[in-house]
């Protein structure tokens, strides 16, 4: 039987109405997950993507979620406040059906990190610095069963190696860790 354990659960609201567009949480998110950090900016590299819809005039942050090696069936598309989307817009996982929080270099999938940092951040990076308070971060206590294991990372990193190759895996692992280091 799994222990049950207390753990914090971070989260990003996002009002989409209150969205402009600035980009401005792409930046901050791209510059703080550069090596060494704030080096650089490439917003290829955020965890967090502004869409647009320019039929709507309607922009809208995502940001990245779990990778998923499979493809999804279906694209579904939903209606928000009379307003229509579709599923792989407002999807937040990494898949091999386009090319939105795949890291440039290695093409490894990118996961928001929530700007985990020692010393640990009051917020995100892209929720400070953005604009207009589309982005809020919450952090709530949650009783979960204990979920991941050992067992749980080796298949993780198996299937990442399987998918992208020994050297792309082990650079990307090398470049995180200078990263957490530097």
């Amino acid at each position: 039987m799994a222990e049950k354990k207390k753990k914090i659960i971070k989260t990003i609201k996002i009002d989409v109405n209150k969205c402009n567009g600035c980009r401005s949480c792409e930046m901050i998110c791209s510059a703080f997950h550069a090596t060494p950090k704030y080096s650089s900016n490439s917003p290829e590299r955020a965890r967090i993507r502004v869409m647009f819809d320019p039929m709507r005039d309607l922009y809208f942050p995502v940001y990245a979620g779990e990778y998923t090696a499979a493809e999804c069936m279906g694209r579904d598309r939903y209606i928000i406040d009379g307003k229509e989307y579709d599923e792989c817009g407002l999807c937040r996982a990494a898949c091999p059906s386009r090319k939105i929080f795949h890291e440039p270099d290695s093409g490894l999938p990118l996961k928001c990190d929530m700007c985990e940092d020692d010393p640990a951040l009051e917020k995100p990076k892209c929720v400070e610095w953005c604009i207009n308070d589309a982005l809020t971060y919450e952090a709530r206590e949650e009783e979960v069963e204990e979920q991941e294991t050992l067992e749980d990372v080796k298949i993780g990193l198996e299937s990442m190696i399987d998918k992208y190759g020994w050297d792309k895996v082990m650079d990307t692992v090398a470049r995180v860790s200078a990263s957490k280091k530097g």
